[in-house]
């Protein structure tokens, strides 16, 4: 039979992540991942009244982020793995970005950015120069990020020891270049993004022992010079902030800095030429309408035309393990 229900989860979702946003806060999930696991217990540990410590958790219980036994709560596989503080696949910096005022201002009036076709956010959303956003998204993305960078170094480095001179566009927090110089240290990197975000990649860099191999551009990709001879040029989330002739005057700048048998590595949310699936990469669409310009997220089929236009008579496609973005490595 038809039913209501769909709908008022859907709109009533934003109670979802505020709810989890809120535990985050307060620490729920870890202070249960370290034997807290009474709603009086609970509600010493966060600094909390009881009564809203028990709401809240049985709310989590609902969502399937808790679970709840002889009035005592415990933490699902999931939230044990990603919003345990003590756990390295950690996501609570992530979901603070996810939940930040720039990026929720984007959706305050999501009629006005459909009827618009853009963003309604000032000037130019979060592409504007040197916007902050970015700073606290190299912070924030580190532990999402790592799987997808381990294989990309597993997928597309050269063997240890093989020099590799690597391009980083957009590096952000700098952890696919850095990622692969630890996997072979006859690797350099050049990381391109605004400088203050460079500052956390160098961080990055120093914390993984690659400094002496990690060098920076600081400025626009589209406008400070690369140099050339790189072996692989990396474009990681990047791409889906700008319009097809965009991307393709990037890629035409890549295939420039390229040496001979150079390669452009990218990682995307790239649906299905129907665009509906898969539900994580074809949802991103609209994230993109909300927060840029002209960003979009674009299927294989339109990356192909992208590259092969700007000089790349190959690319293939790989779907990246936990992970629901997938890679393309397009060669000269």
């Amino acid at each position: 039979m038809p039913s209501p229900i769909p709908f008022f989860e859907a709109i009533n979702a934003y109670q979802n992540s505020a709810a989890i946003n809120a535990a985050i806060n307060l620490e729920v999930f870890t202070a249960i991942a370290e034997g807290v696991t009474t709603t009086e217990a609970l509600a010493e540990r966060c600094s909390a009244s009881p009564k809203g410590i028990r709401i809240l958790c049985d709310f989590l219980v609902v969502m399937g982020t808790l679970t709840k036994e002889s009035g005592r709560y415990g933490l699902t596989e999931d939230s044990a793995v990603f919003l345990n503080k003590h756990s390295p696949a950690y996501l609570g910096g992530t979901v603070r970005f996810l939940h930040s005022d720039t990026i929720k201002s984007a959706w305050a009036d999501a009629t006005e950015f459909v009827r618009k076709g853009a963003s309604v956010l000032p000037e130019t959303g979060t592409m504007a120069p040197d916007h902050p956003v970015w700073r606290d998204f190299a912070r924030a993305m580190v532990p999402m990020m790592a799987p997808p960078a381990e294989f990309i170094a597993q997928t597309c480095g050269m063997a240890p020891g093989t020099p590799c001179k690597i391009l980083d566009v957009a590096a952000g927090h700098g952890m696919f270049g850095i990622t692969m110089a630890r996997h072979n240290p006859a690797a350099t990197v050049w990381a391109c993004d605004w400088d203050a975000v460079l500052d956390v990649a160098r961080e990055h860099a120093h914390a993984a022992g690659v400094a002496d191999r990690f060098n920076t551009l600081a400025g626009s990709a589209f406008d400070i010079e690369f140099g050339s001879g790189y072996d692989v040029a990396l474009v990681t989330n990047f791409f889906h902030h700008f319009n097809a002739a965009t991307c393709e005057t990037l890629i035409r700048k890549l295939h420039a800095a390229l040496g001979p048998q150079g390669r452009v590595v990218t990682l995307e949310f790239v649906p299905d030429e129907d665009r509906v699936s898969p539900p994580v990469p074809a949802a991103f669409a609209i994230m993109m309408l909300a927060t840029t310009a002209d960003g979009d997220a674009y299927t294989f089929g339109e990356y192909q035309r992208m590259f092969a236009n700007a000089g790349f008579p190959k690319s293939e496609m790989l779907d990246v393990p936990m992970s629901p973005q997938r890679l393309i490595i397009s060669s000269k």
